[in-house]
């Protein structure tokens, strides 16, 4: 059956409501005429007019990150991610649950935790998942079926119906705070995560890896106010014990993967020791949107 989150989706055209025009889920429409077929691998796109001026994820760079979170090296965080995000869909029901959305979803990895803790808590759960990355798209919908998957922008109007969704999630990806707030329902929760000072710092430099820009929580302060009310924040840290492999997709699989040079990488990670003590240290923090 189509997933109950197309109910909140608007046309990226015209801003009509779509639905699905097939019994199977496999085109959306709107009273426009507008039509949008899923991919073979069962995503939207919805990248419509001139395009974006973001460079999005490459191929190898989202299989780096697939199969560095596969591993279960960033599972703590997930399931800190989930721990705050489930709890504002309950009152949700299978014919109308609670409904999040995955804003910069990348391969899926925190919505799939998400997804299966809202399972285990019995919480009625429908989902999107938008990235700009095709490549990352295709990984997250065959994590995610059940969840509704978009190639989008976020820094676009979001194809999502006003007061339409009870969580916004964002790990690592760009902020749009006027669209969160426009889509969050009243007492709805946006929950963010952002690297803390020192974050991979035993082996950021060596590998060519971004530093932490200063002020960073005073810049997503800054971001948010005016259209959100701060709730809390909590620090999680997360001690890695990394091979060479690991280190190599920690380091591409990263905003740095765009201009990495991928042999120099290689030949770095091959004079590793067999494990590097490597520490993650993230921030979660949790707003509502004001009204």
């Amino acid at each position: 059956m189509p997933p109950a989150s197309a109910a909140c989706l608007l046309c990226p055209v015209c801003r009509n409501s779509l639905g699905f025009s097939d019994a199977a889920g496999r085109t959306l429409g709107c009273p426009a005429g507008h039509r949008f077929d899923a991919a073979k691998q069962g995503y939207f796109n919805f990248l419509v007019g001139k395009g974006t001026v973001f460079e999005a994820d490459t191929a190898d760079m989202v299989a780096a990150r697939f199969d560095f979170l596969s591993a279960g090296h960033y599972r703590p965080l997930a399931a800190a991610v989930a721990d705050l995000a489930v709890p504002a869909l309950a009152g949700g029901t299978p014919d109308m649950p609670g409904t999040v959305l995955d804003a910069g979803t990348g391969t899926g990895h925190y919505l799939r935790a998400l997804l299966d803790r809202a399972a285990l808590d019995r919480t009625p759960a429908a989902a999107i998942g938008m990235d700009i990355s095709k490549f990352a798209i295709r990984r997250a919908a065959k994590l995610n079926p059940e969840a509704i998957n978009l190639v989008g922008d976020v820094w676009q109007p979001l194809p999502v119906a006003d007061d339409a969704v009870d969580v916004v999630t964002v790990v690592f990806a760009p902020r749009n705070a006027a669209e969160f707030a426009r889509v969050l329902r009243p007492g709805g929760r946006l929950v963010i995560v952002t690297p803390r000072p020192g974050h991979l710092e035993e082996v950021a430099g060596r590998t060519g890896m971004l530093g932490i820009e200063p002020a960073k929580d005073e810049r997503l302060a800054a971001s948010l106010a005016g259209t959100f009310s701060a709730l809390s924040a909590e620090d999680l840290d997360v001690p890695l014990l990394l091979s060479p492999g690991d280190v190599a997709q920690l380091a591409l699989m990263g905003p740095a993967g765009h201009h990495l040079d991928r042999s120099a990488l290689a030949s770095l990670a091959a004079g590793l020791p067999p494990l590097t003590a490597v520490s993650a240290r993230f921030r979660i923090s949790v707003s509502e949107p004001l009204r």
